[in-house]
């Protein structure tokens, strides 16, 4: 049950990149945790999930997604569709299946990605996800609408809008690569079925992904288990001790 850090290549060629793991051997089912955009491994959800996995015997893998923490790579070359590749090749790798995924902000539209994509395979690699103020379809639904015209005349000239973070100095990158790559993982308004319990946690307070947009996923998950928990007084990082308490009895209730 030690923790040990990893590396992992995805890709080939120019596009291989070095993805940097962390893992705790233990009992299935264990944990996944996706990051959300421009976090790490090392933040406080995934310590809180880590500490949760060493006391109860679980196994638990977090990974930095390229241009992020620990991985190589540019974050600018970033889009939906390379860091899924890494989030499906760190799945494959992942101990203790099947595996219950938290997915944080981004992290919750990649888990699910992840899930549909196990659900058509028929792989049963997945127990369920945690969806922590998910982000579901953010290119379009959450950063198109937002974007000024000068904003949007910023990243037509330099392939880039420098969108600042309320959460750091360095601001926020959306590339125009980004945006037109989101629109290939849409999940828009269809059904969604992924064949496992989603326990998904949103705050009212969330200035980044408005509670109506965890709603409006709820009713898109219409075959599935689906539990949604409104904090009231919870903004978007869902980091208090109170929210952290959430999260890990929504874990271990799918475990």
């Amino acid at each position: 049950m030690t923790l040990a850090r990893t590396e992992i290549t995805v890709g080939n060629g120019d596009a291989a990149r070095t993805i940097a793991v962390l893992e705790r051997s233990g009992k299935a089912p264990g944990v996944l945790f996706l990051g959300g955009f421009m976090s790490d491994m090392r933040g406080t959800k995934a310590e809180a999930l880590d500490a949760f996995a060493a006391e109860t015997g679980r196994a638990i893998t977090r990974f930095d997604y390229s241009g992020h923490g620990e991985s190589s790579g540019a974050f600018a070359d970033g889009t939906i569709s390379r860091w899924l590749e890494e989030a499906a090749a760190v799945l494959d790798r992942a101990a203790g299946a099947p595996l219950v995924v938290v997915g944080s902000s981004m992290g919750g539209w990649i888990a699910l990605l992840l899930a549909l994509a196990e659900a058509r395979s028929g792989r049963t690699r997945i127990a369920g996800l945690v969806l922590l103020a998910p982000a579901i379809d953010m290119t379009h639904s959450l950063i198109l609408p937002h974007m000024s015209a000068e904003a949007r005349a910023e990243m037509e000239t330099t392939g880039a809008w420098r969108l600042p973070s309320a959460y750091s100095g360095t601001p926020y990158v959306i590339t125009k690569a980004l945006i037109e790559d989101g629109a290939r993982h849409l999940l828009g308004e269809k059904p969604i079925a992924i064949r496992a319990p989603v326990h998904i946690i949103q705050g009212v307070l969330d200035e980044e992904v408005p509670w109506g947009h965890a709603v409006d996923l709820v009713s898109h998950l219409a075959e599935d288990d689906v539990v949604l928990t409104l904090v009231k007084d919870a903004g978007h990082r869902l980091s208090r001790p109170e929210d952290l308490a959430k999260i890990i009895s929504a874990v271990a209730a799918i475990a």
